[in-house]
């Protein structure tokens, strides 16, 4: 595409990806559990989330926690501790299976039957780029109407699918839809 930038932050611009921002604010909205993995409590809570059903336990296991029930049984009971890739893999499974199930809800919420959301865009951070190089890149607001591939994305954990998804909405912002590609902050709520 034309307007990708190809060296950003040559000159001292400071910004994130807008698809970036965006998943930031899906997972803000996702209402994850707040307390750390690494804290028995976050453990026992994100466990409990994965082990309430037989149906949470299958999708745990396609999400990648792979130990035995015996093992489960142990951590939940305070037996034994998870080692550090363990850990990892609980809180991977937790976040991807916590994903599946709030995309449904977040996906009608933001669609609104048609209506959509109204997205704010923050433009990126000039402040250590020369005064010469700076460029006129004011705040924005966007309605998206159609969350669908975004949300998809999101939950797959797609990067270059959440991208993609991503510039097809901001093109609707015209032929300055390029100047929005990094920003600092993305916001919009469900």
């Amino acid at each position: 595409m034309p307007e990708r930038n190809k060296q950003f932050g040559l000159y001292g611009a400071q910004g994130i990806k807008g698809h970036q921002a965006v998943a930031r604010q899906l997972d803000a909205l996702a209402g994850y559990i707040a307390t750390p993995v690494t804290a028995r409590r976050g453990l026992l809570a994100r466990l409990h989330y994965l082990t309430r059903s037989d149906h949470a336990r299958a999708r745990a296991r396609a999400a990648g926690l792979t130990v035995t029930d015996r093992t489960l049984r142990a951590w939940l009971a305070g037996k034994r501790s998870p080692s550090k890739a363990n850990l990892e893999r609980v809180e991977r499974a937790y976040r991807t299976v916590r994903r599946e199930n709030v995309a449904r809800y977040l996906l009608a919420r933001l669609n609104r039957q048609g209506r959509g959301t109204r997205v704010e865009i923050h433009p990126l951070n000039q402040s250590q780029v020369d005064r010469p190089r700076q460029r006129v890149v004011e705040f924005r607001t966007l309605n998206i109407r159609h969350w669908d591939r975004i949300v998809q994305a999101w939950v797959a954990d797609d990067e270059r699918g959440m991208d993609d998804a991503w510039v097809d909405q901001i093109v609707d912002l015209g032929s300055q839809w390029g100047q929005y590609e990094y920003v600092t902050n993305v916001g919009f709520a469900a």
